[in-house]
Order: structure tokens, then sequence, then C-alpha cells
């Protein structure tokens, strides 16, 4: 695969961001901060600003940013460390989380903001 073939997006025919620029983007969605990011499997996932304690947000839905720009699930860590959270699991134009008092408060601030 060639740089000019990784510049656009197979579904939606844009440019593709590039995951080691600062600043964010807004989601199309709903309107909310983010930035994406390139995960280890190579699909691109909009994470939410900020980190966040790893005992709040459960295994699955936690993700650290390497510093070249990828996207890792951590899965199981230390209940001290932190994490980010991918903003597709706190969009209020998607159905409200279930699986965590957290991700559902930050899905209704979202939603308060829209």
């Amino acid at each position: 695969m060639t740089v000019d073939s990784l510049r656009v997006s197979d579904r939606t025919d844009r440019p593709v961001p590039n995951p080691r620029t600062t600043g964010g983007t807004t989601c199309q969605a709903c309107g909310g901060p983010a930035s994406w990011h390139r995960t280890v499997r190579g699909r691109w996932m909009l994470v939410e600003p900020g980190d966040w304690p790893t005992h709040h947000i459960p295994a699955g839905k936690r993700w650290r940013v390497a510093g070249d720009g990828t996207a890792v699930n951590l899965g199981p860590s230390v209940p001290s460390d932190t994490c980010r959270i991918s903003h597709f699991d706190v969009c209020p134009a998607r159905p409200a989380p279930a699986d965590s008092s957290v991700l559902l408060a930050l899905w209704r601030r979202h939603a308060d903001a829209s």
C-alpha cells in the first residue's frame, strides 16, 4: 500500500486525517470535539479529548494513543492508569451506552450541548 493510496478514505472520498497533527476535528453527527486516530487494525476512530481513570471505563473501551498517533486498545490495565475514550461510545447521535455510568454521563453532556 502506498502513501498516495492512504490519502483517500475508501468510504467517503475525503482526505484521510493525519494522526500526527495537533488539533482535532468535530463529529459530523453531533458536532462534539474529537480527534481522528488509526487503530492497529487500520481502522479510523474518533477519540474524545482528555484522559480518564481506567477504573471508571469498562475494559474494551479503554484506549491509549501511541507516539505515532496509533490508537491501541488497552483492555485490562492498572486501576491508577489513565486511558482515552472513543467518541463513538459517547456520541449522542448513537444509542446511549449502558455499560458505564461515566460513559452515560459523557453521552448526556454531549446530548445537552447539541
